[in-house]
């Protein structure tokens, strides 16, 4: 159940919880390049528990953008290998990956993102990287509306949460220049705003599954629509519900799995009405198990969602410096390439490139964020520009 449930949200998650990577995979610039290894053996390699260390640090009296303050603001991250400075003092080799809406840090340790990238020999190997994987404000076990504050907690944006980074790699772990910073989803636009709120802090960028643009149109809908069920769920009285509104979570997860499907993959995975409708009633069941428990919370959602908000860094793409990777995919819901928005923007960012990896049976959508086999070619190639 928990492998079906997967394959309709992990997009939004940042898990490929469902999907297993395929024996042979290829990506491409709409070239179709190979990827650089059979996916069976780097699934084989991921098998391993990774050697992380866990912290929380505070962050005292923390001003967000809407005007309110918090005493103790809790950022929680996971670390992998050990930090290098220079003869000067700078940091050398540390990586800031950062997950997408509802996500954590810890969806970064599957396997098909952390068998690929950080064993022995591969691009992120972490015993020559250090690798922060954060829980970002509202996410994970940073500070979060469900903490006790519900709907009374402060109004946080995509800046707040940038801020928030830079304060827990500065302060709270020393590090004070990045090798590389990447994200999906959320974290793809956080990687953009990193590189113009901080251009000299970092050498590289890979945004992963996502539009350097507010978010309008059809992206700006569905979430809307989102937000807008737990509203009108009678359960959930201002924010301060005893029971979880149940309803309007019916709701958020039903708009999750569409905007988080592929419809090639489903199409082969699930190919009768029968077995389609099968899973959504599985999945769906599961899913509400969750809400009815607390562990998927709707003020937790909500305010998520609403981050999203004020997000548009369009405006000063031309101050990024760093190497800039810019990957989406062609079956990507929420990204979907028709707009022509990234060849626009892409022509702004002085050292960009964009990549959009077309469709196939085993992208996963919005999710092929997640499954490094399909894009680490890419990142190699990012690497060995902005070496020094």
């Amino acid at each position: 159940m928990r492998r079906l449930l997967g394959t309709l949200i992990a997009a939004i998650l940042g898990i490929a919880w469902f999907a297993a990577p395929a024996r042979s995979q290829q990506t491409s610039q709409r070239s179709g390049q190979q990827a650089s290894q059979p996916a069976g053996q780097q699934a084989r390699r991921a098998r391993v528990n990774y050697p992380t260390k866990e912290g929380d640090y505070i962050i005292h009296n923390f001003h967000f953008e809407s005007g309110e303050t918090m005493p103790e603001l809790r950022m929680h991250y996971l670390t992998l290998g050990q930090p290098q400075k220079d003869a000067n003092g700078r940091t050398t080799n540390a990586v800031l990956i950062l997950h997408g809406t509802t996500g954590s840090g810890r969806q970064f340790l599957s396997p098909s993102f952390a068998g690929v990238l950080y064993g022995p020999g591969q691009l992120l190997d972490i015993t020559k990287y250090y690798l922060i994987l954060p829980d970002n404000i509202g996410h994970g076990k940073s500070s979060k509306p469900s903490d006790g504050m519900r709907a009374h907690f402060p109004q946080y944006d995509y800046q707040d949460m940038v801020k928030a980074q830079h304060d827990l790699l500065e302060n709270g772990l020393g590090v004070n220049h990045l090798r590389l910073v990447m994200g999906t989803s959320m974290g793809c636009m956080h990687s953009f705003m990193w590189g113009e709120m901080y251009p000299d802090d970092v050498d590289a960028l890979m945004p992963l599954a996502c539009e350097p643009v507010q978010i309008a149109g059809r992206n700006r809908m569905w979430r809307k629509m989102l937000m807008d069920a737990i509203h009108a769920d009678p359960a959930w009285d201002n924010g301060d519900y005893k029971t979880e509104p149940v309803q309007g979570m019916r709701t958020v997860i039903d708009l999750m799995a569409i905007a988080g499907s592929a419809p090639l993959e489903m199409q082969v995975r699930y190919p009768t009405r029968d077995a389609a409708d099968a899973v959504v009633v599985r999945s769906t069941e599961a899913r509400l198990k969750a809400v009815e428990s607390g562990s998927f919370d709707a003020n937790d959602v909500w305010y998520a969602f609403n981050s999203s908000r004020t997000y548009d860094p369009s405006p000063d793409l031309e101050k990024i410096k760093a190497p800039l990777m810019w990957v989406n995919s062609a079956d990507d819901f929420i990204n979907p390439p028709d707009l022509g928005i990234a060849e626009r923007e892409i022509k702004r960012v002085k050292r960009g490139k964009y990549v959009l990896i077309p469709e196939s049976d085993k992208t996963r959508g919005h999710g092929t964020h997640t499954m490094a086999i399909f894009w680490q070619q890419y990142m190699k190639e990012l690497l060995d520009e902005s070496q020094h």
